[in-house]
């Protein structure tokens, strides 16, 4: 075989040919090797610094508001806005960022979600006035919730899913403690940039292998979404959750256009059943037992987590920092304590998991409506973590499950949307029946 280049004429012998392609054939190895993700499942630990951060960065402001209010110039009142802006965009970020994974694939989610929680953090760290704080917020939550979506779906079984659902617990008890320290030692607005660290995982977890219901590449026939993105859908649902968020907050008006946007999103989906909000989903006993289970377990534990501290103080005579110092120890318990659960529930039957999460999230309540002596409060505390981070570790994997493979991500998108809206309602429920007491 004879090859020919410009004027130069070489003789190639079979052996000369044979070393030429094992060599090119090792280098195309070692390229693929360096270019392509890693395959196999993402270590859980990046997976729970990908998501966690977010509870911490929730719960930062709870015990630094009046601070928060004096430095921006506004009215306490006006400053839990802060909070409730969080609230709403982890709770509408949630769908449509996991929506956003459904039709782009991982990477696509990560870059996004990254920048606007980079951004957002920039402009709390610098911004002097409350409504571009708030903006902030809510553009690091929604970057937040989106990181939470891929850690979950990148999550494949309970037992990790588990670990994941119990830093969310050990972050979100530590976080008012965390914010007063930081805000003491430095400023407010440290403690609101706490979630940013999330951004540490992300280089990890996009060099791992995709999901198979987030592609790689837009153009693959057999992951890749078909149609337009419904933007209709995506819009009402984003309208349906606002109503409902603001529903503690102006009840009157709240309760009306909740309701308008329920239908308007209902009428929706019936027209366009393969859309934003899937009809096949929502209509699986499975994915909607699992879903409103989940909302019903979480709305108890944010009830229990802003009562018990009053209660402590009321019933039983401990001063508040007894109280918080107990509190943070039961909700640092339960939170471990789930982890157990996720961990032996794939040796269990569904309806035997879903049976300790409802008795033992019925028990938590029944204490803390009765029990006067303060221990007893505290283990009510650990209860209603304990079945509120069991519920999004093991329900969530339910949930899923009941999905089919390109709806996997939009299921993960609702049911955590579900469990988000336990912590709006939870709050405003403790201050009608205890806090305004």
């Amino acid at each position: 075989m004879t090859t020919t280049t410009g004027t130069a004429t070489t003789t190639a012998t079979p052996t000369a040919i044979a070393t030429t392609a094992t060599t090119a054939t090792t280098a195309t190895t070692t390229a693929r090797a360096t270019s392509r993700p890693r395959l196999g499942p993402v270590p859980v630990l990046w997976l729970a610094l990908l998501a966690t951060p977010l509870a911490a960065g929730a719960n930062a402001p709870v015990l630094i508001l009046p601070d928060m209010a004096r430095a921006l110039g506004v009215s306490g009142s006006t400053a839990t806005w802060l909070v409730a802006s969080y609230a709403w965009a982890m709770a509408v970020g949630t769908p449509l960022l996991a929506g956003l994974l459904r039709r782009r694939g991982l990477r696509a989610v990560l870059r996004v979600a990254s920048a606007l929680l980079v951004g957002g953090t920039l402009l709390v760290a610098a911004s002097p006035w409350l409504p571009l704080t708030l903006t902030g917020r809510a553009a690091q939550a929604a970057g937040g919730a989106g990181l939470t979506a891929v850690a979950m779906s990148l999550a494949g079984s309970a037992r990790r899913m588990g670990v994941i659902s119990a830093g969310f617990g050990i972050l979100g008890a530590s976080g008012p403690l965390l914010g007063a320290q930081l805000a003491h030692a430095v400023s407010w607005r440290l403690s609101l940039c706490v979630s940013v660290i999330a951004v540490l995982a992300v280089p990890m977890v996009s060099r791992y292998a995709t999901t198979p219901s987030a592609p790689t590449a837009p153009t693959d026939p057999e992951t890749t979404h078909q149609g337009r993105f419904d933007v209709r859908g995506a819009a009402l649902l984003t309208a349906f959750v606002t109503t409902l968020v603001l529903l503690p907050h102006t009840p009157a008006a709240a309760l009306g256009s909740s309701a308008v946007a329920a239908t308007l999103l209902a009428l929706h989906i019936r027209r366009q059943p393969d859309g934003f909000v899937p009809a096949a989903l929502i209509r699986k006993p499975l994915f909607l037992g699992s879903a409103l289970l989940a909302l019903a377990l979480s709305g108890s534990y944010f009830t229990l987590l802003f009562s018990v501290p009053r209660l402590l103080a009321d019933r039983a005579g401990w001063d508040a920092g007894t109280a918080g110092t107990g509190q943070l120890v039961a909700l640092l318990t339960g939170s471990a304590l789930s982890w157990l659960l996720a961990a032996a529930s794939a040796r269990m039957s569904r309806v035997a998991v879903r049976s300790v999460l409802v008795g033992v999230g019925a028990a938590a309540g029944a204490i803390a409506v009765f029990a006067s002596w303060g221990p007893l409060l505290l283990v009510a505390t650990v209860g209603g973590t304990f079945a509120a981070t069991g519920a999004n570790a093991v329900l969530s994997m339910h949930a899923v499950s009941s999905a089919p493979d390109p709806q996997r991500p939009t299921a993960i998108g609702l049911f955590a949307l579900c469990y988000q809206l336990g912590g709006a309602f939870g709050p405003a429920i403790a201050t009608a029946l205890v806090l305004a007491a």
